[in-house]
This record gives structure tokens, C-alpha cells and sequence, in this order.
């Protein structure tokens, strides 16, 4: 079959034609034929050694395709090992002996995808396969983060206030879920002009950029997670407020008593669960405004989707179709 393949760490994406099909011959799983497949931010990661990803590698983990008996279909990608208490709970996407497809496995920049089981794969039903695929990263693990902070914004008096920090793809999706899922009043911080007049458009009341002074916020969700981000964050969650970091730039914080607000909270928030994705297509149908229109390229052109992505150049997402 086709692929797009990583051989090694830093180096360009390889179009193979003859890529084998080594997990397709198990006596157990599922094959789904790509229709599409997300381009995201961790793919970067991968290439660039910062994932202890197996080389070499088929990426992509956005995926969306055609099972013979279920028909349109999204793939749930990570994978856990069905016996601990994470997985026992639904929470597979932090079970420590999971995997992940196209990060941890060869996934979905490939014209096949082997799958383990069935109940990873959710149906699409009237979704197009296209505009849905960056849900099974994207969206889903913007769903969750704003999950995290909805019951702390309800819980307060008077207009709750949520800040977040970061309006690329999954900041973009955060702000219509808080839209939708809530009445709070949204911040965003964004240092690009492009990105914070985006963020008006899908309905955030104020976007500035960095350094901006504000009053405390409830909720705070950094799609960035660099040391400044964080300590912006820090710098502005109210007492008895929450901070969900969800952005892999490897900052940190000082954190303890007196050196955060008081009874704040601070929280990772990573990917969603299988039932989560469920309730993420679910809204989709209900409210496909959520399914922002996307970027699309051919598969044989992931490099080419790859270097767009670094260069800042894709105000949403960008997707591979085969």
C-alpha cells in the first residue's frame, strides 16, 4: 500500500508505494481504508525526537476512513492495555502500558489502517469524513479540557470568566465548545493578529495579545504550555480557580502555598476518552458549526503539510486526504 513514512528523527517524510502490511494479517483486529487524516502539532514532535516514537514510522493519529460493515468511521487512536484502573475507567489515553496510533504505531498517513479492536472505531454517521477527522485529536482533546473547566465555571456567582491562552487549532475549538457549553465570558491570548481576529469570529468576547492586563479568571486552558504561558496563567486564575494545561511546550511553574492563589488548581489535561468522543461526534451533529472548514492536501504532500505547519501558516487545520 501507499504510506508516508518517517525513517528517522529530524529527517523528511518518505512517499513508499510498496509499504508492507505487516499488522494486517493478525487473526484479530479491523481494517479501515484512510479517507482522511489530520495533520497536528505531536506528528511535529515525533519528527523532531521529543515522542519515544518506533522508527521508522507512519504517523498520523487524526484519522477518519471506510470499515466494510460499519462504513464511515473515526478512529479512537489510543490504545491501553484493557486491565488497569485507567483502563478499567475508560481513561485508555493515559493507561501506562498503552500505544498510540501514528504516534506509537504506524496510523493514518497510509491508504490502510489496522486497528485492534472494533469499539475503537465510532461511527461517522452524516459527518464528513473530511471537515470530522481533526476531531480525534484536535477537538477531542479540546473537549476534554473545557470538560475539566465547565463544572468550575457553574459552580461560581455572577458571569463566570475563562481564559485561554493559544488560538490555533485546538484553541479554536475550545472557544466554540465554551460557547456552546457554557455562559461564560471567553478571553483569548494570542501574540498573532490573524489568530486573535479568528478568535473573535468564533466567538471569544475579548482577544489580546500577550502582556495584557486582566481581572482574575475561573478558568484557565493553555493550549501552549511554555514556561511564559504557565506563569500567565499562574498570574491571573482567581482564588478557588482552575489552570488546565494542555500545551506540550514543556513549561513549568513554582508552585505551593502563597505562591499561587489560594485553593487554585492546577491540572494536565490529555487527549479524551472513547465515551467522550462519542458525546464529541454527538454535538457535532447537533451543532456542525463545530467542524471548522479545514486545509486539505493529498497524502503523497505531508512534508509539504508539515512545513506549512511549522511556518505558522495554517490559521486551523490541515488535512491529507487519499
Amino acid at each position: 500500500m501507499r504510506a508516508v513514512v518517517l525513517e528517522g528523527i529530524g529527517e523528511s517524510l518518505v512517499v513508499v508505494n510498496d509499504y508492507p502490511e505487516a499488522g494486517f494479517g493478525r487473526v484479530t483486529g479491523e481494517i479501515i481504508d484512510v479517507v482522511a487524516c489530520g495533520v497536528c502539532h505531536s506528528d511535529l514532535h515525533v519528527v523532531d525526537g521529543e515522542f519515544a516514537s518506533p522508527l521508522p514510522i507512519v504517523l498520523g493519529h487524526e484519522v477518519t476512513g471506510l470499515h466494510a460493515e460499519m462504513g464511515p468511521v473515526i478512529l479512537y487512536a489510543p490504545w491501553g492495555c484493557g486491565r488497569c484502573r485507567q483502563c478499567t475507567q475508560g481513561s485508555e489515553m493515559i493507561c501506562a502500558n498503552g500505544t498510540e496510533a501514528g504516534l506509537k504505531t504506524d496510523g493514518g498517513y497510509a491508504e490502510r489502517v489496522w486497528v485492534p479492536q472494533r469499539r475503537y472505531l465510532a461511527p461517522l454517521g452524516d459527518l464528513d469524513p473530511i471537515t470530522a477527522a481533526p476531531l480525534a485529536c484536535g477537538g477531542l482533546t479540546a473537549f476534554r479540557a473545557v470538560n475539566h473547566g465547565v463544572e468550575t465555571l457553574r459552580s461560581g456567582t455572577g458571569t463566570a470568566r475563562v481564559l485561554v491562552i493559544g488560538a490555533g487549532g485546538l484553541g479554536g475549538f475550545a472557544i466554540s465548545f465554551l460557547r456552546l457549553l457554557s455562559d461564560a465570558n471567553v478571553t483569548v491570548v494570542d501574540p498573532a493578529a490573524s489568530k486573535r481576529a479568528r478568535a473573535r469570529a468564533l466567538g471569544a468576547h475579548v482577544a489580546v495579545g500577550p502582556g495584557a492586563e486582566h481581572a482574575p479568571f475561573d478558568v484557565v486552558i493553555d493550549f501552549v504550555g511554555a514556561d511564559a504561558t504557565i506563569a500567565n496563567a499562574a498570574a491571573n486564575v482567581a482564588r478557588e480557580g482552575l489552570v488546565i494545561v494542555v500545551g506540550l511546550a514543556g513549561g513549568t511553574t513554582g508552585f505551593g502555598l502563597g505562591a499561587v492563589p489560594p485553593e487554585s488548581r492546577f491540572m494536565t489535561s490529555i487527549w479524551g476518552t472513547r465515551a467522550e468522543l462519542d458525546l464529541l461526534l454527538n454535538l457535532a451533529q447537533r451543532e456542525p458549526s463545530i467542524l471548522e472548514p479545514v486545509q486539505t492536501l493529498p497524502l503523497v504532500d505531508a512534508q509539504t503539510a508539515h512545513e506549512r505547519l511549522r511556518a505558522g501558516e495554517v490559521p486551523g487545520r490541515i488535512v491529507l486526504t487519499t
